[in-house]
């Protein structure tokens, strides 16, 4: 039978709207990275909460912090105090950092997501513009990111506008240099590569697909 309001009139179904998907990542640099992943997070505002976590540092750093609060999220979430991140991700570059290898066999061990950029994230940006094959030190690598972006430390909107327009396509450069890496027998993560598409492709999912 179908139900009718005080009007007498049926009562209109309303359609049940999709969860938004969240997210909590942890960054090593404050201004770049986080201006970075916020842009995103605007374009998909609908879809998505991105949350940037206020504490920056060194990898093995970050993904302690990031065990930290998984841990805490579900034990909060057990006592039905909340719900937990959809995901926690860590970004940061290899760089000279010390115990990488450690953060990365960390963060899979907790079921943290990692999304490293060797030399540094700069690359990342390179790559929306051009190839780059040849290994790279980060000193080179944010001279080559300033000279095509124009940008330092804190990306522009104009900037921001490129790279999100370019996206597909430094996609596509950073699969390509992983499976050179493995066609030369490299260790996965190896100089030049990016992992930062995949956190972006998963910010960009279309609704109820997660």
């Amino acid at each position: 039978m179908t139900r009718r309001g005080r009007s007498g009139r049926p009562r209109r179904r309303i359609a049940a709207q999709p969860q938004k998907r969240q997210l909590l990542v942890f960054v090593e640099g404050k201004r770049t990275e986080e201006g970075y992943f916020k842009h995103w997070a605007r374009q998909h505002r609908g879809d998505v909460i991105v949350n940037v976590h206020e504490r920056n540092g060194e990898p093995l750093q970050l993904v302690e912090w990031a065990v930290a609060a998984k841990r805490r999220e579900l034990y909060e979430a057990s006592h039905k105090r909340g719900d937990p991140h959809d995901q926690i991700w860590c970004v940061f570059d290899r760089d000279r950092h010390p115990k990488v290898a450690e953060a990365i066999a960390l963060a899979q061990q907790h079921g943290i997501q990692v999304a490293m950029s060797n030399p540094c994230i700069e690359l990342w940006f390179i790559l929306h513009y051009e190839d780059q094959t040849a290994h790279i030190e980060s000193a080179e690598a944010q001279k080559r990111s300033y000279e095509l972006t124009g940008c330092r430390k804190v990306l522009t909107v104009s900037a921001l506008k490129h790279l999100e327009a370019h996206y597909v396509s430094a996609t596509k450069r950073a699969l390509a240099l992983d499976k050179k890496h493995a066609g030369d027998r490299n260790p996965p993560r190896h100089n030049p590569s990016s992992e930062v598409w995949r956190l972006v492709d998963w910010i960009r999912l279309p609704p109820g697909s997660a």
